[in-house]
């Protein structure tokens, strides 16, 4: 490359055909590979107007200088000529390239190039046309496919929105709710067509069986009713986006459980009330010592009614069945099968009672005997297993009577009446072995033998069960009720009826505590120390042991009725004994009825119970007070006239345990008791007597009627 002048303008007619080189196809001023748009050190200045080239022509400012098809030389430097390419112009004319004009690589340019905009289309035969053009056959097929796509979305969005619009106006074709045909109705003449067509089995009683027991359970009482609204909406009577609900209002067969409103917690109540009469608790085994014996109870399965099915059931029941249901259960398995009791038997219990144990307290030694323990050891299921267990209260008493030699007993403290005041007697400790150390120690040498079937114990201080200060705690300081009653002169009565206030006498009745007689006085037995005598059974007089005891009863009774005590179960006799008062008397009878009442104070009550016994001259005297602290200024009683009178009538007995007994006439009878509080009624309580008429009693058989 040679140098050029700097301050020499350069003109066309200047180039040389060394320097420049011009495509003859694609009007570009060519040099070696490459153009370049970088100078010589002195660039040479450039006409600003443009220079037409190829076959557009386009005038120059000052003399265009025309291009041939051989190519033009410049001088040293090479100038870039750009042509625009004309389809029938002259032949374009070149410019000389500036300093700034972009440099193109040669090979980079095709020979169909374009600088105009392009535009990309299909021609008719199928070519593609790179260059100017505009290929309208393929774009406007391109253009109506796209119209024709949004068209279809636009339909079905129509029809979509439509048919969600057109859900909820009316029931979908072929439709029942609870076997009620709505179909096409609107919701609100379905909901009307339902209600009136289930409003006769609204109320409708639910039927459930099982085996041959059966239960019937009231809708309302089991809290269920029907849902009107819920029950159209859910079977299509609301709006709803989802197609297969559209296409249903059209075409379709489709049935409906009715939707319910259920008070979950009343129908848990009315299965409960049923399982009540169905379950059966599962029994485990066990091994029990009566009389120092094992024996077994055999395990058992056991039945439950399986709550939430049963509840499912009446819920699908109600309205559109009324056949019964079959109540569903479940059986419970008893942790321990037959084959563990029987290991058990054989591996535990018939050990545990095999022989006395050692009991080592120091340098003594005493053989616990197995009537000692065996009554508090049982052979039970524990952590799912058959394991023996002692009871510490049960071993209390007899390991007592068995250590005579090991320390003292502990003595609880009481109160009695001396000189007509309540005193409190102090207990007193002792010095023994302690039950709940014991009955843990025992356990593991129950099933011992030989030297290790023994067990290494420490005396210790025993405090008694009812201490000095439970005693004083209590606040038994005055007499608050007391009642006598009178009985003809009769051993037997002499004999019972001083036993029985011998076992009643020195009870304390603790705050809140209910009394019981026959839990306090026990069976009347003769090993109790009862005789026989006269009592009522089936409304005659029979003999029988512990006759004369309702005398007892019933003087215990009106000692509670006037002491406030709150009477929990009293019953009178049979028919009425005038030496009683009338509607205020009880009788018992062991296994049956019985005389109960509760303390109601914040105060310990004492029963003191005598009887001055009667001899052939005298009457005998019943006698019972209770002590404690006055809630009440005084109690009195009252009583309505007799009515409803009953009249007797005659039987015949020839048995040998007949007792001839005159008539009694029956009747019914109020009890009103009044509670006064600072000089006021407090309150009033009312109970009811009432009285069989007692036949006549003649002892023997009934005559023959005689013919006329």
């Amino acid at each position: 490359m040679t140098d050029q002048t700097p301050d020499r303008p350069r003109d066309d007619d200047d180039a040389t055909a060394d320097d420049v080189t011009v495509d003859p196809e694609s009007g570009l001023v060519l040099e070696n590979d490459e153009l370049d748009l970088t100078a010589d050190e002195s660039p040479t200045p450039v006409e600003e107007s443009p220079t037409p080239v190829e076959e557009s022509p386009t005038p120059a400012e000052e003399s265009p200088t025309p291009v041939e098809e051989s190519p033009t030389p410049a001088e040293e430097s090479p100038t870039p000529v750009r042509r625009t390419p004309v389809e029938d112009g002259p032949a374009p004319e070149t410019r000389v390239a500036r300093d700034d004009d972009l440099v193109i690589p040669a090979h980079a340019v095709s020979d169909d190039w374009d600088d105009r905009p392009q535009a990309s289309a299909t021609s008719a035969d199928g070519g593609d046309h790179a260059g100017g053009g505009t290929g309208t056959g393929s774009g406007s097929s391109r253009h109506w496919g796209r119209y024709a796509l949004l068209a279809v979305v636009a339909l079905v969005c129509a029809a979509y929105v439509t048919g969600y619009f057109l859900t909820g106006t009316r029931m979908p074709s072929d439709t029942t709710i609870a076997g009620v045909d709505v179909s096409g109705q609107s919701p609100a003449e379905a909901r009307a067509t339902l209600e009136q067509a289930l409003a006769p089995v609204a109320d409708r009683e639910i039927d459930l069986t099982y085996g041959r027991k059966t239960f019937a359970i009231k809708p309302a009482d089991a809290g269920l009713a029907l849902d009107a609204d819920r029950s159209v909406a859910e079977a299509g009577g609301a709006r709803s986006w989802d197609p297969r609900d559209m296409v249903a209002l059209f075409v379709g067969d489709r049935e409906h459980a009715p939707v319910l409103d259920v008070d979950d917690a009343a129908l848990a109540s009315s299965v409960a009330a049923i399982s009540e009469g169905i379950d059966e608790e599962v029994v485990e085994p066990q091994i029990t010592f009566p009389k120092a014996t094992p024996t077994a109870r055999q395990p058992k399965a056991g039945l439950v009614v399986s709550r939430s099915d049963a509840a499912d059931a009446i819920r699908a029941a109600y309205l559109v069945s009324d056949e019964p249901i079959e109540v569903p259960t479940a059986a419970v398995e008893p942790t321990v099968d037959a084959d563990g009791l029987a290991a058990a038997m054989t591996q535990i219990a018939e050990p545990a009672v095999s022989g006395p144990v050692t009991l080592k307290v120091g340098d003594t030694s005493v053989a616990l005997p197995v009537t000692a323990f065996a009554p508090a050891l049982t052979v039970q299921v524990q952590d799912g297993s058959l394991k023996p267990v002692i009871d510490a209260e049960e071993l209390a008493g007899p390991l007592t009577d068995s250590t005579t030699g090991i320390g003292t007993e502990a003595v609880d403290a009481t109160v009695r009446i001396e000189g007509g005041k309540p005193v409190v007697v102090p207990g007193k400790e002792g010095l023994g072995l302690q039950p709940e150390e014991m009955a843990t120690a025992l356990v593991p040498a129950l099933t011992q033998t030989g030297d290790a079937r023994s067990v290494a114990v420490e005396a210790k201080v025993v405090q008694p069960q009812f201490t000095t200060a439970d005693a004083e705690a209590l606040k038994i300081t005055e007499k608050i009720g007391e009642f006598e009653t009178k009985f003809p002169y009769a051993e037997y009565r002499n004999t019972n009826q001083s036993r029985g206030a011998e076992l009643i006498d020195g009870t304390i009745v603790k705050p809140g505590e209910t009394f019981s007689f026959n839990d306090t006085v026990g069976e009347r037995t003769e090993a109790n120390g009862f005789v026989t005598g006269t009592v009522i059974n089936g409304g005659v007089f029979r003999e029988e042991l512990g006759g004369g005891v309702s005398q007892v009863v019933t003087t215990l009774y009106n000692a509670g009725f006037f002491g406030g005590m709150g009477d929990v179960e009293h019953h009178p006799h049979a028919f009425y004994i005038d030496r009683y008062p009338v509607g205020r008397e009880a009788t018992v009878y062991y296994g049956s009825l019985d005389l109960r009442f509760k303390n109601p104070t914040d105060y310990g009550v004492l029963i003191r119970a005598y009887v001055n016994k009667s001899t052939p001259g005298t009457q005998g005297e019943m006698h019972v007070e209770l002590w404690s602290t006055k809630v009440w200024d005084k109690v009195e009683a009252d009583a309505s006239p007799r009515r409803n009178g009953r009249s007797p009538g005659t039987q015949y007995d020839d048995t040998d345990r007949c007792v001839a007994q005159a008539p009694i006439a029956g009747f019914d009878i109020d009890i009103v008791r009044t509670f006064f509080k600072d000089g006021k009624v407090a309150k009033t309580e009312t109970d009811t007597a009432n009285y069989q008429a007692a036949d006549r009693v003649i002892c023997g058989k009934k005559p023959e009627p005689k013919d006329d």
